[in-house]
């Protein structure tokens, strides 16, 4: 009896890809790029399972490529835009994701970000880099404490209340934006105009739909203070980055921190030049144990669901 057919749509850690192979034939692309368009068609037909990341755009010529012998996409990813989930289930394919492994690595990365941009991090290594550190001053490279301030989280899931719990360490308050209350102590609950505007951190923590695409845009970024900083680790298109770029350079805010872009891996070219923006290339769940973890979920949803048995983390049914 042959065993199912999985493509793998980009290296994984050897432990992960050997647990799969004990159980499917798998078809791993070893390419260090994202795998193409054109190869992904080629590869997936015949396949009863794919597993991808958010660099992988599966939609339903993918989908119609693979033939209807498709069980699932497993996303290795919490979020899951890069997938259309209606064709998937119009086929009757599961779609997963692989939600909770991450939530304390991408915590601990926004409060890494927060850091970083407040205090002057990466202005101050490349002048070090540079060789134009002429020694220390009292007045030199002053950054801007916590204590006292506002932690704004726009979107309240998993993510945005680990970096919540985190918060009084620093001696931070916190609001947010949410569709419903959360049972958060000591968080308020705000209209996303009241948190532009009062917030002295907006931390960004919705996954990618129609209704966030450009939701900071040249009008939210004129309400927040002159003294905020933006930080990003959700998706890209949430910022308007062209809108972001003149925020900044006109001083309208005083700082951004990004992890994720809107074209990754292109940078708005108005970015690249300002001192006052972090530029990170999407790193916050990069730890060795949670991308571990999460292609391990991926691999575990995919097993599953070939036994005929429910996935571990099936996308939710409202999305």
């Amino acid at each position: 009896m042959s065993r199912p057919l999985v493509l793998v749509t980009r290296k994984l850690p050897s432990r992960v890809i050997s647990r799969l192979e004990h159980e499917c034939e798998v078809d791993l692309y070893v390419g260090d790029a994202a795998i193409s368009k054109e190869e992904l068609l080629r590869r997936v037909a015949g396949k009863e399972a794919i597993v991808c990341l958010l660099t992988d755009t599966i939609d339903a010529a993918v989908l119609d490529a693979a033939g209807p012998q498709l069980k699932i996409v497993a996303n290795v990813a919490v979020g899951y835009n890069n997938i259309d989930v209606a064709a998937c289930r119009a086929r009757g394919i599961a779609v997963t994701n692989t939600p909770d492994v991450l939530t304390n690595a991408c915590a601990d990365f926004t409060w890494g970000l927060i850091l970083a941009i407040t205090r002057r991090l990466g202005e101050g290594e490349r002048v070090v880099r540079a060789g134009s550190w002429g020694g220390w001053a009292l007045d030199y490279m002053l950054g801007t404490e916590l204590r006292g301030k506002q932690l704004g989280l726009v979107g309240l899931g998993r993510i945005g209340r680990a970096v919540a719990e985190k918060a009084p360490a620093f001696g931070m308050s916190v609001a947010y934006t949410a569709r419903n209350a959360a049972d958060l102590p000591n968080a308020t609950q705000m209209s996303l105009d009241r948190l532009l505007s009062t917030s002295d951190i907006l931390s960004l923590h919705v996954p990618m739909t129609p209704e966030t695409n450009h939701l900071i845009d040249q009008k939210a970024l004129t309400r927040m203070k002159r003294t905020a900083y933006l930080i990003n680790t959700s998706r890209g298109p949430v910022v308007d980055e062209g809108a972001l770029a003149w925020a900044l350079k006109e001083r309208l805010i005083a700082g951004a921190a990004l992890d994720v872009y809107e074209r990754e891996p292109e940078i708005h070219t108005g970015l690249m030049s300002l001192e006052n923006v972090l530029l990170i290339p999407h790193l916050a769940s990069a730890t060795t144990e949670t991308r571990t973890a999460m292609a391990d979920l991926a691999v575990s949803n995919v097993i599953a669901v070939l036994n005929g048995q429910p996935a571990v983390t099936p996308i939710p049914p409202s999305r």
